[in-house]
């Protein structure tokens, strides 16, 4: 395939509202986790990851106040190039996810480009596909790019676990972390968007998407079938076939992995299945540990902090697997290098 640059980026966490700040933090490993104003069946205070915000916005109104900033904060390197040439593929929640707020299909797309005062290219969509719905839309960019619709695309995320409704349904699954369940996620929210072009580009950080790839497993998080890591390993390895590169030359790898035990030894497991040769040191980050579960924001958070890290120079090499999970089954994975 051909690469993708990434020519800039955007963050809105709970522990920054532009992208320097969410970087850092996650860095530094700072975390914003607090007692949230949901309890738990327990009768204590569910702890969660959210976003301070000027006003107590709540339903689409907070995702539009998540997600337009951080688009705001790509377009800084557009340039003299029009919106309107520019297609905006927004990612959320995945249409099963419990508790999901209502209109997202259908309003939230005009509700961003209201909140920015700015319209995008037709081609703009919604994609509602949760933690791989990102790297279905790297994909669906690059088809633009090859059908000469645009020259560059803005991938944007955005997404909240803090809803009665999501919290109550993720509690009776024994899937949240509380007061009585210690194998759970951290709910979280954030916006995280950003802009890509095609081919290799001076400009930005200097990280391009070389290598895509996606699988689906059938023991996923709420079955009873064994574990065996099919979907995550076909994933990686479309990835890799794709870049052209192998396991051992990757330098580090940035996950979705928010806290549960499930999503941990899955990729233990992929990792025994395609890593055959030693390596020294394989540094394993997830920015959940700092941010909590952001669903859909998951994959370009992702980017950005490695993003972040190449600038900076603290990266631990220039070839980093990132890779995501939904629990559903599908899995995702792509391939960054500078």
């Amino acid at each position: 395939m051909q690469p993708l640059s990434i020519v800039s980026y955007g963050m809105v966490t709970g522990v920054g509202l532009d992208a320097a700040a969410s970087c850092a933090a996650i860095r530094c490993g700072i975390n914003n986790f607090r007692e949230t104003r949901f309890m738990d069946r327990g009768g204590e205070w569910i702890i969660g990851s959210e976003v301070p915000l000027d006003q107590p916005w709540r339903g689409r109104g907070k995702l539009v106040k998540l997600a337009a900033p951080a688009i705001r904060q790509c377009l800084s390197a557009v340039g003299n190039t029009g919106t309107e040439k520019i297609p905006l593929l927004l990612c959320v929640s995945e249409k099963t996810r419990p508790g999901r707020l209502e209109g997202l299909d259908e309003h939230l797309m005009n509700e961003v480009q209201d909140e920015l005062g700015m319209r995008f290219h037709e081609r703009s969509e919604v994609i509602s596909n949760g933690r791989t719905g990102g790297v279905e839309a790297l994909k669906h960019a690059i088809a633009l790019f090859n059908e000469g619709e645009a020259d560059c695309c803005i991938v944007a995320g955005v997404d909240s676990f803090l809803v009665a409704g999501t919290l109550s349904a993720y509690e009776e699954r024994e899937r949240l972390l509380t007061s009585r369940n210690s194998n759970g996620f951290i709910p979280g929210e954030a916006g995280s968007a950003v802009l890509v072009c095609a081919g290799r580009h001076n400009t930005g950080p200097g990280m391009s998407v070389v290598g895509i790839g996606f699988g689906r497993e059938e023991a996923t998080v709420e079955s009873e079938e064994p574990l065996r890591a099919d979907g995550l390993v076909q994933a990686i390895r479309e990835a890799l076939s794709v870049s052209g590169l192998t396991m051992v030359e990757l330098d580090y790898r940035i996950t979705d992995i928010s806290g549960e035990q499930y999503y941990f030894k899955e990729t233990s497991l992929a990792m025994t299945r395609i890593l055959r040769e030693f390596k020294e040191d394989f540094d394993f980050w997830h920015p959940a540990d700092c941010i909590g579960e952001v669903g859909a924001a998951s994959v370009m958070c992702a980017i950005g902090v490695a993003a972040a890290a190449s600038q900076k120079n603290y990266a631990p090499g220039e070839k980093v697997l990132c890779h995501f999970s939904n629990d559903n089954g599908e899995r995702a994975a792509i391939i960054l290098t500078e």
